[in-house]
């Protein structure tokens, strides 16, 4: 059986899934979940980090990573085919697998390359775990008004050994498992929005740091606060350029509505399925427009989020436009959460079974699909603005 370690070093994706898939049919057992489905989140982060580990062994997880942080070269698309895999056997939750992503492609663009290629391949390899601290409370959306602050430890920006920061973040995603942060702080003055914002890369464990899990609607404590209080950060973990962070920021959303989406779409398309299985045999007329919707809703995002993908692996800069993607993404999760809320209300309400529990949590969840990552309202500001010219940015 071949791994991912021998299929060559620049498979075509069609071989790469062929595979791949090949792999994950002779290795199920070892990588099937230890826990009853859906399982507690320390759980679900045990099972992701345990089969990110057994992937990377493998050498599944190192293909479409720069091989100067241990990859093994070739298009980011063969990476976005593992995490859609995983998410559509149900192995790892896409979002939380997501985050490496998410994050990964920052330490590589930004980080010093001692740094990113020491440090990559423990997140890849399920070694550590990272989170994102961008949101504040009161600008979620308005990231660009962010009051989380680090100053020079010896007032001197240009010389300084080290940072300081003060502040707090909100809807940090598993921060409580985290082992280093990315974190963006504002170092000049509040007044330029844009500029004047820095990106650090923060180990969790440094003094000063508390962190607060916040219990969400359906119940998992997956976001949390995170306090800063005279946190000292190397002035080497500085990502980028000193108030430069805000082009740190934007080259995150690329891959936050790209490669991941992919997985996503591939987890909604295994839920519609099993709502159809759910639902076979049942007399609803409703059944085909209810299930019709949402395939066609989805099917319309998949060939929109593989385009972007191949944009983004051609080096393509990518802008305002995936603010498409991000509202049908949005719309598409909740067209399926909506079609298992209509055609199987008892499952979702009342089956207090680990498959009722299941549904309960993932339509809980969904609801939020316009909200995190950028709300829709401001989405289709964006596409206004932006793309059809129908105003200016403040």
């Amino acid at each position: 059986m071949r791994s991912g370690h021998d299929i060559g070093r620049s498979p075509t994706v069609a071989e790469f899934r062929d595979r791949l898939h090949e792999w994950l049919d002779a290795h199920a057992a070892e990588l099937a979940p230890r826990h009853p489905l859906p399982g507690t989140l320390d759980e679900q982060v045990a099972q992701m980090q345990r089969v990110k580990a057994i992937t990377y062994e493998a050498g599944w997880m190192r293909h479409g990573w720069p091989e100067r942080v241990g990859g093994y070269g070739g298009s980011p698309v063969l990476r976005t085919e593992l995490g859609a895999a995983l998410a559509a056997r149900d192995l790892v939750d896409p979002g939380l697998f997501s985050l490496v992503e998410v994050l990964a492609p920052t330490l590589i663009d930004f980080a010093r390359p001692e740094l990113a290629a020491q440090v990559v391949p423990r997140l890849l390899s399920g070694a550590e775990m990272w989170c994102q601290g961008f949101s504040e409370p009161g600008t979620g959306s308005d990231l660009a008004s962010l009051r989380c602050r680090a100053v020079p430890a010896d007032g001197d920006a240009a010389s300084t050994t080290a940072w300081v920061v003060n502040g707090q973040k909100v809807w940090t995603s598993l921060a409580q498992y985290s082992d280093r942060c990315v974190l963006l702080a504002r170092t000049g003055d509040a007044g330029s929005r844009h500029r004047g914002i820095t990106a650090f890369f923060v180990d969790m464990d440094s003094p000063g740091i508390t962190v607060a899990p916040i219990e969400m609607i359906n119940g998992v404590r997956e976001f949390c606060e995170v306090f800063f209080d005279d946190v000292v950060v190397p002035a080497d973990r500085v990502l980028g350029e000193v108030d430069g962070g805000w082009a740190v920021a934007m080259s995150i959303l690329p891959y936050e509505r790209s490669s991941c989406f992919w997985q996503r779409i591939a987890f909604l398309y295994r839920r519609l399925e099993q709502l159809v299985g759910l639902v076979a045999g049942t007399e609803d007329e409703r059944i085909a427009g209810v299930v019709g919707d949402a395939y066609v809703q989805l099917h319309a995002l998949r060939a929109r989020s593989r385009v972007t993908q191949h944009r983004l692996a051609s080096g393509e800069t990518l802008g305002a436009e995936t603010s498409i993607d991000k509202v049908l993404v949005a719309a598409a999760e909740q067209a399926v959460y909506d079609a298992v809320r209509r055609l199987a209300p008892a499952t979702v309400a009342l089956d207090d079974s680990p498959e009722g529990e299941r549904w309960r949590g993932e339509y809980l969840y969904s609801r939020a699909a316009t909200i995190y990552g950028g709300t829709a309202e401001i989405q289709r500001n964006i596409i206004a603005r932006r793309l059809l010219g129908l105003g200016a940015d403040d």
